[in-house]
């Protein structure tokens, strides 16, 4: 047994193995003037400590419980700001001018992009070209006083809670963010970028990834009721196309409930489906676009929850490519248009001469997917959709073990309706309130392979399960699909190398080339 000598001796040792600096490792803010009493603005504070911290080669800024206000906080190389539980950093209304950074001098290439997206500095928390930053702990960003909208016109006004540019090893965990503004999480050119355990009850956009690479999302809650949730982009906001490359999330729930009632705990919901514009109002989706002059390359999606949202969309509407994306392990339930919507069109807000883009290689398996669509206003919304333009194709897609409930209620009418091209538009699947097909509707797709798929409805549909439409070396296999009394199950429009092999209601067939045909 060892005696007291012994562990004092040990002690000592410890003791002196760690230089006396180490006691100055945490700064608490609260040492640099600041209170947390909800009712003083704390920004000089704040950013006194970040500016202590950095000079000393990084460190803590510490957060104890309370309620601080700030407008900007600029963040340094090497520092981590963590708030401890029940401390609440609110970022403050502007008064007279007084408030947050101004934005950025407007560039060239402000125009290929909206307001948010060309701005940083106007943010609650901001950051350019810093390395090695963290925020962590246990406590809540709370945006009260930013504007979810632009305000350019209002000296000092606040646009984002957290805004990050051309930042390279950055950590956002374990914190909670109520009402963000335009964006919970902004982050520009950032690469090595971690997003862990966060929750995020939106105004608007939750996470915006733009333009990052090495990007890693994981078990996080995203409530966003009237914007997107977790957002891809590759925007042109840099001044140049860089590709949002090897993004995995995982692991994360995705809402689009009332605003607050994430952070709250009772997920409820005011808004009826009665409501003229019930499908377009409720998103809170994941998303990649619409932004998409850099394009995507390697996105990895797993895991994940949807609850009273929007599920996937996959867009290049800016000359981008799209190539090697894998969604996979997805439950959705109470989808308010469309489980997946996979877009290429030529809206081409970017530099002259950019060629239209490339959406190629994507995989979507094992989705569970209940309740979609076919809201009362909207009975033909619900169809997953996947669309090229003339002469540009969706390439290489594959679809297996997918089994989908939709609400539709079509009558056969809607089988005529008219598609609209939409070819130069804001893509979204708003856009096309009339789908010929309950279930699945593709046009200008190259190599398709839908395997292993079971489709439903919880009302009386006449429409067919599939349309294809200008579509080549399409391969349906093992393919459960509801129908109507005298429905068919396949529309065939200007299709070459088409098979089906065990679909229920169809003989397996192979058609090389027919204009147009009903099976």
């Amino acid at each position: 047994m060892m005696n007291s000598k012994f562990l004092l001796t040990a002690l000592l040792l410890i003791l002196l193995a760690f230089p006396a600096s180490a006691k100055e490792v945490f700064y608490n803010v609260l040492d640099f003037g600041a209170r947390g009493d909800g009712k003083t603005n704390n920004t000089k504070a704040i950013n006194a400590a970040i500016a202590a911290a950095a000079k000393n080669g990084g460190g803590t800024v510490y957060f104890p419980a309370g309620n601080f206000l700030s407008f900007t906080i600029r963040m340094k190389s090497k520092i981590t700001l963590h708030l401890d539980q029940g401390a609440v950093l609110i970022g403050d209304q502007e008064v007279n001018g007084v408030g947050y950074d101004l934005p950025e001098e407007d560039a060239w290439y402000k125009k290929f992009q909206d307001f948010g997206h060309s701005y940083w500095r106007n943010s609650l928390i901001y950051g350019d070209s810093l390395r090695d930053i963290s925020i962590t702990g246990q406590g809540m960003i709370w945006g009260k006083g930013l504007y979810t909208f632009d305000k350019p016109n209002i000296k000092g006004s606040g646009n984002k809670a957290i805004g990050f540019i051309n930042c390279f090893n950055v950590t956002i965990k374990d914190i909670s963010i109520l009402h963000g503004g335009h964006f919970c999480i902004l982050a520009t050119g950032v690469d090595n970028l971690t997003i862990d355990n966060v929750r995020a009850d939106a105004d608007r956009d939750a996470f915006d990834i733009d333009c990052c690479k090495n990007v890693r999302v994981s078990n996080c809650n995203i409530n966003s009721p009237t914007d997107d949730g977790l957002c891809l982009k590759s925007s042109f906001g840099l001044g140049y196309a860089k590709a949002t490359e090897n993004v995995t999330i995982t692991n994360c729930h995705v809402y689009g409930y009332d605003h607050g009632t994430l952070m709250d705990g009772i997920f409820k919901t005011d808004f009826k489906d009665e409501a003229p514009n019930a499908n377009h109002s409720i998103t809170g989706r994941l998303k990649l676009g619409t932004e998409s002059n850099g394009g995507f390359k390697n996105i990895a999606v797993s895991n994940c929850v949807f609850e009273h949202s929007r599920g996937i969309c996959i867009e290049t509407a800016d000359g981008g490519l799209i190539e090697d994306v894998v969604i996979d392990n997805i439950t959705m339930r109470d989808v308010t248009d469309t489980p997946f919507f996979i877009r290429l069109n030529a809206r081409m807000r970017g530099p002259e001469g950019t060629p239209v883009g490339v959406c190629r290689r994507i995989t979507l398996s094992n989705i569970n997917v209940y309740d979609v669509g076919g809201r009362p206003k909207f009975p033909e919304v619900g169809a997953c959709m996947v669309m090229g333009i003339p002469g540009h194709y969706i390439e290489d897609l594959t679809l297996s073990n997918i089994r989908i409930y939709f609400r539709a209620g079509a009558s056969k009418e809607a089988i005529d309706k008219e598609v609209p091209q939409n070819i130069d538009v804001y893509p979204d699947p708003y856009r096309w309130h009339s789908l010929p097909a309950y279930g699945m509707y593709f046009r200008y797709v190259k190599n398709l392979r839908v395997s292993d798929v079971v489709l439903r409805y919880l009302n009386r549909d006449e429409r067919p399960a599939f349309v294809l439409d200008d579509v080549h070396d399409a391969n349906f296999y093992n393919v459960d699909a509801q129908k109507g009394d005298g429905a068919s199950q396949f529309i065939l429009k200007n299709v070459t190398n088409f098979s089906t092999h065990q679909v229920n209601g169809v003989a397996d067939t192979k058609v090389e080339k027919e204009e147009k045909k009903e099976l």
